[in-house]
């Protein structure tokens, strides 16, 4: 029934990792019992922390490689980016389900997770975002059920899952382009709240395209981590090409950002010296036109270390805006103060340590990373550049 013995090797970093999960698990199950006031810092005023501002909204959008990957692959047709289509999948996988468990954790009466199911809210954002991340990880899981029974024998399962595997993709691009957008959405109705550098009708096209963009540098940055940690060659010829994809989307985000500001006669908030203004200032100029420089100059998009520095830079700038508009953006609004628990950092560190353990657990025991020696046969799997 298996293809090969199961594998995880031990080093020290991951007994760290896993110290931080189990403590995670820990803070977490005290959290269940005594409520969200018993290890939070949060309140009437800011109600959204750490679980939803980071685990969540930045989660989801660091997840972006998946469907950004799968529709460049898959729809687009750009063979060339098969190679790092599972690893791509396998992180989004990974991150919605971090984004799951920080949902669950922040539910204030946890023990009600299950009402959305049944009791349908249509009018609302949320219940939108609810169903849409839900069916998207499921959807996930068994796109990558493909991955899982070329190990595990299942001839049966694997036949079906090749049958679903087209209206699978289909749906995997089209709910999170839903969700990622409804995220956004969630702020328009916050008009008198948000700053209004960050405010904007059409922030829901900001989310979705950020996310979008933010994919190809995530998996860049991902990729070449997976290269150093195992020994092998990054995709460097993969990686240049899709700074290309990202450099474009990045310059038409720029452009439509700086039309909308001034459309709405907030262009000079950028310049008037204030805290928020500072903060936008850094994501515009630090986050999205070095980035584009930086992949604009052959000199430096051709070498590893400046497509990765360029693809750090987007990651860190979709999460610097993230923060932007969950809290410096409402902060002068809402009122008070907040700052995450030891418990909220313990909680989230726990959760990327799981991310990080279970992503070398299964890139060690399947067929994740592209292999010169796989077999050839008439089915091409899911996600791979090679034939299996």
């Amino acid at each position: 029934m298996y293809g090969r013995n199961w594998s995880f090797r031990i080093t020290w970093f991951r007994i760290l990792l896993i110290m931080l999960m189990l403590g995670a698990v820990a803070a977490a199950l005290y959290r269940f019992v005594f409520g969200l006031g018993a290890v939070t810092n949060l309140s009437d005023q800011w109600p959204w922390g750490l679980w939803i501002g980071f685990d969540l909204l930045c989660g989801i959008a660091l997840a972006g490689g998946g469907f950004s990957t799968a529709l460049i692959v898959h729809v687009l047709h750009r063979d060339k980016y098969l190679p790092i289509a599972r690893a791509a999948l396998l992180t989004s996988l990974l991150g919605y389900i971090i984004s799951l468990v920080s949902l669950f954790l922040d539910i204030g009466r946890w023990y009600n997770f299950w009402r959305p199911f049944f009791y349908w809210g249509f009018h609302s954002v949320l219940f939108e975002v609810f169903w849409c991340i839900s069916l998207y990880t499921t959807i996930q899981v068994l796109e990558f059920g493909d991955i899982f029974f070329e190990k595990v024998k299942f001839p049966a399962l694997k036949k079906l899952l090749g049958y679903m595997m087209t209206p699978l993709l289909i749906l995997g691009i089209v709910l999170p382009s839903l969700h990622q957008s409804s995220l956004g959405s969630l702020y328009i109705v916050a008009v008198d709240k948000l700053y209004p550098l960050w405010w904007s009708m059409i922030i829901p096209f900001f989310f979705v395209w950020s996310a979008f963009f933010l994919g190809p540098a995530m998996v860049t940055i991902e990729g070449t981590l997976a290269s150093r940690a195992y020994g092998r060659q990054p995709e460097l010829p993969v990686f240049q090409s899709m700074t290309k994809i990202t450099m474009w989307m990045m310059i038409i985000y720029f452009i439509v950002k700086m039309i909308d500001l001034n459309y709405r006669g907030v262009f000079g908030m950028a310049f008037n010296g204030s805290f928020e203004s500072n903060m936008f200032l850094i994501e515009m100029i630090v986050f999205i036109l070095l980035p584009i420089f930086m992949y604009a100059i052959p000199a430096i998009r051709t070498k590893l270390w400046g497509v990765v520095t360029a693809s750090l830079l987007v990651v860190v700038g979709v999460v610097f805006n993230r923060m932007n508009v969950v809290f410096t953006g409402m902060a002068k609004s809402v009122g008070g103060s907040y700052f995450p628990s030891v418990w909220e950092f313990l909680i989230t560190l726990g959760m990327w340590s799981f991310l990080a353990l279970a992503y070398l657990f299964i890139v060690e025991n399947f067929s994740i990373l592209p292999k010169e020696e796989h077999t050839h046969s008439t089915h091409t799997s899911y996600g791979t550049g090679f034939n299996v």
